[in-house]
């Protein structure tokens, strides 16, 4: 302005270098992200999804492999005994207030499930003389210089106990009707077969069929032994599975994905989830859940419905769509606006912008960027 502007080239020069100061300010740019997190997150609690930070929200959509746990994920959540055979029916009342004491004291989901099915027979316990828990497979006991054993074919094995061809049977039978099957045995010998059934959730099978609608690749993890776990996939709709899985074999599982260039979200809802959880790129913990799996995981389905899961990932899918709109226009607006402020259309037209206009076209540009953000409120989310 000073070398071209002619007569009054320090006057405009001035007037042009405040309406660029004006125009420049980077309101627009600094809302566009931070606004449609802001209704992204909360539109997601509408949708009963606690999200925990932005990185997971903008993370989302580009999951491709979706890693379910079985019990309370798939399932209820809420076991309960179906069958309790004795191998000796006389022996009945003897090792049931045992069977009670070992239960009491393990943290297990299924081992509350039998000991609220003996608590409604109305049975006592009786003080252990030992108790140890071990980690995916079961827990051992001792009573009155006798060893206890509750858990499964593996820890079984492990004990040296050996199946009788009836209770094999017996074991194949109960666990092809999709149950749970653990055993108690007494010393060396397999002294009652416990059958624990946990029903598909109703919502189940659709979640997972719109997940693989998307393209998604949906697999099971779960401690449950081969039959059940075949069982309840087959129901569910799921291919890919794995049995007997440790809770440190979930989170290498969710390692192997990642290895392989896939973006991983792991849904669990217990303790032996955690390790899985804290691994994946995206982790979801369910409402009803343990606090540790919530408190590790990015995000929470509140009602624990899985077709919960969808919903986030179109919402994140969203919510990234606004931020490259509101980056895209407070961008374009700041190139048309800048040159237009500094004076370029002064030499062809006489046009001068301004600093008043350029403050009103700088607070229009804000709210055009708050105006798209708020769109999202309005968005559905069971929608394609």
């Amino acid at each position: 302005w000073l070398l071209l502007g002619g007569e009054h080239a320090f006057t405009q020069g001035l007037l042009a270098a405040v309406t660029v100061l004006v125009i420049a300010c980077p309101c627009a740019l600094g809302l566009a992200t931070p606004t449609a997190i802001m209704v992204g997150v909360g539109k997601g609690a509408e949708n009963h999804i606690l999200i925990k930070d932005a990185e997971s929200l903008e993370l989302a959509y580009r999951v491709n492999a979706v890693i379910l746990d079985k019990t309370g994920t798939i399932t209820e959540g809420r076991p309960a005994v179906s069958d309790l055979i004795f191998t000796e029916p006389a022996n009945t009342a003897l090792l049931k207030p045992i069977l009670l004491a070992i239960e009491k004291q393990s943290e297990h989901p299924l081992a509350a499930a039998v000991t609220r099915y003996l608590e409604e027979e109305e049975i006592h316990d009786i003080q252990l003389d030992a108790f140890q828990s071990i980690t995916g497979k079961g827990v051992t006991a001792v009573y009155r210089n006798k060893n206890y054993t509750i858990g499964n074919t593996t820890l079984l094995n492990e004990k040296g106990i050996l199946l009788t061809t009836d209770t094999t049977r017996t074991i194949q039978h109960l666990q092809q009707q999709a149950k749970t099957v653990v055993v108690f045995a007494e010393e060396k010998a397999v002294v009652a077969v416990i059958a624990i059934a946990d029903s598909i959730k109703s919502n189940s099978k659709t979640a997972i069929h719109n997940l693989q609608q998307q393209g998604i690749e949906v697999y099971m993890l779960t401690g449950d032994n081969q039959q059940t776990a075949a069982a309840i996939a087959r129901e569910a709709g799921i291919a890919q599975f794995k049995a007997e899985v440790l809770p440190a074999g979930k989170a290498e599982f969710v390692q192997l994905l990642q290895k392989q260039g896939k973006i991983v979200a792991m849904v669990g809802d217990g303790i032996n989830d955690s390790q899985a959880l804290a691994q994946a790129d995206v982790s979801i913990a369910m409402g009803r859940g343990s606090d540790i799996a919530m408190d590790v995981a990015r995000m929470t389905l509140i009602s624990s419905d899985l077709n919960s899961i969808p919903k986030a990932l179109k919402l994140s899918k969203r919510t990234v769509q606004t931020i490259r709109q509101n980056l895209f226009w407070a961008f374009i607006y700041n190139l048309i606006g800048i040159p237009v402020a500094a004076g370029i259309l002064y030499p062809v037209n006489g046009f001068l912008l301004d600093p008043m206009l350029a403050g009103a076209a700088m607070a229009l540009s804000s709210v055009s960027v708050v105006g798209n953000s708020l769109r999202l409120k309005f968005s559905r989310l069971d929608q394609a």
